[in-house]
């Protein structure tokens, strides 16, 4: 399948997000206000077909040197399944503003697999925070 991943907010189908979004187990207590605050608010990735299709979404908030959080993976149906929440995830990692970031940090309660190869690890004790950390202590 060929895709495009854009940065652009204006090319968001936000009401399809905010649905996608509101049927996930995070998202059930979002009204469609809280949904265009986030985006306002966010650095978001847009996943889209060749004929302009929203095919998945994803949201970071970050001070670009420090620590960035991404929130809100998420692949539309019927798109599951076809490995484009990997690729989205590979290229928000791999993005000019955010590949050098110390940490990213995010929750999941049923996604590890998707992280754990891009080097997310569990944080301590927690059933759902992960972070990729390339921070350097001395």
């Amino acid at each position: 399948m060929d895709f495009d991943i854009s940065t652009d907010k204006s090319k968001l189908d936000v009401p399809k997000i905010h649905q996608e979004i509101k049927n996930s187990y995070w998202g059930g207590y979002r009204t469609e206000e809280m949904t265009t605050t986030t985006i306002e608010n966010s650095m978001c990735f847009g996943m889209y077909s060749r004929t302009g299709e929203q095919l998945g979404f994803a949201r970071v908030l970050t001070d670009k040197v420090v620590f960035a959080y991404l929130m809100d993976v998420i692949i539309f149906e019927p798109h599951q399944g076809k490995g484009l929440g990997k690729i989205l995830v590979k290229h928000i990692i791999n993005h000019s503003e955010i590949k050098e970031v110390h940490t990213i940090a995010l929750k999941t309660k049923d996604a590890h697999g998707l992280y754990k190869p891009f080097g997310f690890n569990r944080v301590g004790d927690s059933d759902m925070w992960m972070a990729l950390d390339k921070a350097k202590y001395e």
